[in-house]
């Protein structure tokens, strides 16, 4: 699940997460992206990405991994999971930036859920003052800058596996958070006035579900 999205979902689903880790993720307002991401945001429409093959395009944004040899049947997965019109249908998500991430900035400051954040210190593509601004609007977060860039799971994968791991067994619980046990609507969050984007589904009966850091698959933001 992108960064955006798990943080439209704890704004509207508030005793849903006990934590987030959010890595990767475009947040600012005004937008900070760069690279592929820019051109892809940016781009008039989608009709030279329907029409390309999206295996080169992928494989473009793959290059981004200095610190890492990507193993062939990792990039295959990559490359797969793009196949058809699957990626030009993948950019709708981060196309809809300019007029989401606004809405989600007003969220922000109401999110009671512990976020851990994660930003690669040299990623091209989603500069870290992405990572900066939800720091300074989350009322319960962690800040890390790793030596990274875009891929941090990739390139630093033992410390942005520590961060999780500390984070997940408890670590959380330095934010000052406190849990939540009231499962009735929260003001401003799941209140029926809260701002919930195309692709969050506003049904308060719906199970849990786990958030983990930005996927693999995901359009890396």
């Amino acid at each position: 699940m992108s960064t955006a999205a798990a943080l439209f979902a704890a704004a509207a689903y508030p005793v849903r997460f006990r934590s987030l880790v959010a890595s990767g993720g475009v947040t600012a307002v005004p937008l900070q992206l760069g690279g592929w991401l820019k051109d892809w945001v940016e781009a008039p429409d989608l009709d030279t990405f329907r029409r390309a093959d999206p295996r080169p395009i992928i494989a473009g944004a793959l290059a981004d991994i200095k610190r890492y040899a990507l193993p062939d049947s990792i990039c295959d997965d990559y490359l797969s999971s793009y196949q058809g019109n699957r990626f030009a249908e993948s950019m709708r998500y981060v196309r809809s930036y300019p007029s989401e991430l606004p809405a989600l900035a007003d969220l922000l400051p109401q999110i009671q859920t512990p976020v851990q954040i994660i930003a690669g210190a040299h990623d091209p593509v989603v500069p870290p003052a992405n990572a900066a601004f939800l720091a300074e609007r989350l009322p319960h977060s962690k800040l890390d800058i790793v030596d990274a860039g875009h891929f941090t799971w990739e390139e630093a994968a033992g410390e942005f596996a520590a961060l999780v791991t500390t984070w997940w067994d408890g670590g959380y619980a330095a934010t000052g958070a406190a849990q939540p046990t009231d499962h009735r609507p929260q003001h401003g969050r799941g209140h029926p006035d809260a701002v919930i984007p195309d692709g969050v589904d506003d049904n308060r009966s719906t199970s849990g579900f786990a958030v983990q850091p930005d996927g693999r698959k995901n359009s890396a933001s």
